[in-house]
């Protein structure tokens, strides 16, 4: 199995991941070594494009009213000192599953 096609099983494979990161992941994988493995190639790239979620977004989320709606006061509060330490340490991207598979990946198909 090649590296792109483990990170790729990774990436879907994540809890994390958005259901349309899982379909074009899926579609690469079904394309890969096939004709239309370019055509796929670019819709999962472009997926990732939207998908992977910048640690200032991630603070940003996990400090507002709505990150605590959507995972609840402590968890919202846990996950916002997480990626303060993740961004005080270099770190550009949430480093959750879905996220650092798919920051491979992209970085794999360039």
């Amino acid at each position: 199995m090649s590296e792109v096609s483990q990170k790729i099983k990774e990436m879907i494979a994540a809890p994390s991941c958005c259901a349309e990161l899982c379909e074009a992941g899926q579609a690469w994988l079904d394309a890969a070594g096939t004709e239309k493995e370019a055509e796929a190639t670019a819709r999962l790239l472009a997926e990732i494009g939207e998908d992977i979620m910048p640690i200032d977004g991630l603070i940003a989320f996990a400090g507002s009213e709505m990150g605590e709606k959507v995972f609840g006061r402590e968890r919202a509060a846990a996950m916002l000192a997480h990626a303060k330490e993740v961004k005080a340490n270099g770190g550009l991207y949430c480093d959750c599953p879905a996220c650092t598979a798919a920051v491979a990946v992209r970085e794999l198909l360039k």
